[in-house]
């Protein structure tokens, strides 16, 4: 028997695509890199394989450190150029940008894996870091403005402000006060000292 009435129960979101995506493509990037590793220990021997990982950890631990390092002094140049007064001059230092890729690819470098040690040297390369962190920025931009569209607090905003005739725009609430009643408070001291 329906009777239209509501379960108690709230309905569950959808899950999106890329939380369904994600753990199969893990999985399936791992069994890629445990065969790849058996198909080269095979051709090879597996000291070979040793190696290989071996030089992958004490590359990418290098490639980690530099990349801290040299992030840790684009951050103390910045605060001492601040303090003396001095100003801040963000395009001067273009030996500092990417250092969030590098580190990534460091950290690709370190993962034990062939694919993950080939994408690791792929984003050291320059070129290939600016592309990434141009595609990385314009989709962040494109996220961020698609969740600004979609906040209900956008409207509200909108409908909050009030407009004057020489085209300023004063946000606020307008507060009237009755003369000579003081309220339950009594009167309301003034706003300036």
């Amino acid at each position: 028997m329906t009777t239209g009435a509501q379960s108690p129960y709230p309905a569950r979101p959808r899950r999106s695509r890329l939380r369904t995506l994600l753990p199969l493509g893990v999985a399936a990037w791992l069994v890629l890199e445990i065969w790849l590793l058996t198909v080269v220990a095979g051709a090879s021997s597996g000291l070979v394989v040793f190696l290989i990982l071996l030089a992958g950890i004490v590359l990418g631990s290098y490639v980690i450190k530099r990349a801290g390092r040299r992030a840790f002094r684009n951050l103390t140049e910045t605060v001492q150029q601040q303090q003396g007064g001095g100003p801040v001059t963000p395009g001067a230092r273009t030996d500092g940008e990417g250092n969030g890729l590098t580190m990534l690819g460091g950290l690709l470098i370190v993962l034990p894996g062939l694919i993950s040690d080939a994408l690791g040297l792929l984003l050291l390369v320059p070129p290939v870091q600016m592309a990434v962190s141009r595609y990385a920025e314009r989709t962040f931009e494109r996220k961020l403005r698609e969740a600004a569209a979609q906040s209900p607090l956008g409207d509200a905003f909108a409908q909050a402000r009030m407009r004057h005739p020489d085209g300023k725009v004063v946000q606020g609430e307008v507060i009237r006060d009755e003369p000579g009643s003081g309220g339950p408070e009594g009167p309301r001291p003034p706003l300036t000292k």
